[in-house]
């Protein structure tokens, strides 16, 4: 099975989400494709099953690096070319209300607008009961977090790591099982 990891990032926080995520569902038996949305190529997701993006919250929407690389998505929409795929969200903010929720579900829409099918982090998974969200993974990356010269210092919290790695494992676990019900195998 093949996964797409699709990310923006300004300060490289939401990079090392992405990069756990990745390893997630690579550890549950998929071949993932990693890319910053500078590098990612919206031609190669008809070849994938599963496609997870993610990028900073900037003001409760989508960072306008993302934005940009999805709104070349049409060509998609209008044949069809993500109907049935897997899909799932990520995202990163400076502070704690910073609008994680609120870009977990602007990141959803073209997901929905595409037909794929949506995977969230249900609250019965461990990493996420106390500390997630149910529509993807977002985390908080405190901007007052600075080393002794004042610069910023990039880093996830472990818990922050096993958030990534169980949603890319969940979506991993979940396209399995659709390919397999499909008949195409899953690993």
């Amino acid at each position: 099975m093949n996964i797409y990891v699709v990310y923006d990032s300004d300060s490289g926080h939401t990079e090392l989400l992405a990069k756990a995520i990745a390893k997630g569902a690579e550890g549950a038996g998929a071949v993932v494709e990693l890319h910053h949305v500078s590098e990612a190529s919206v031609h190669d997701l008809g070849g994938m099953d599963a496609i997870i993006w993610g990028c900073p919250g900037h003001f409760g929407s989508i960072s306008d690096g993302l934005k940009e690389w999805i709104d070349k998505l049409g060509y998609l929409w209008a044949t069809g070319g993500l109907v049935n795929k897997v899909g799932a969200v990520f995202c990163t903010t400076a502070t704690v209300h910073g609008g994680l929720e609120t870009t977990l579900l602007n990141l959803i829409v073209p997901m929905l607008h595409q037909g794929m099918i949506i995977t969230g982090m249900p609250g019965t998974l461990r990493e996420n009961a106390l500390y997630g969200s149910y529509y993807g993974v977002g985390i908080t990356c405190p901007v007052e977090d600075t080393d002794s010269a004042g610069n910023p210092l990039v880093g996830l919290s472990e818990q922050d790591i096993k958030l990534g790695r169980a949603l890319g494992a969940r979506v991993a676990e979940i396209t399995g099982t659709l390919l397999r019900g499909k008949g195409q195998g899953g690993s």
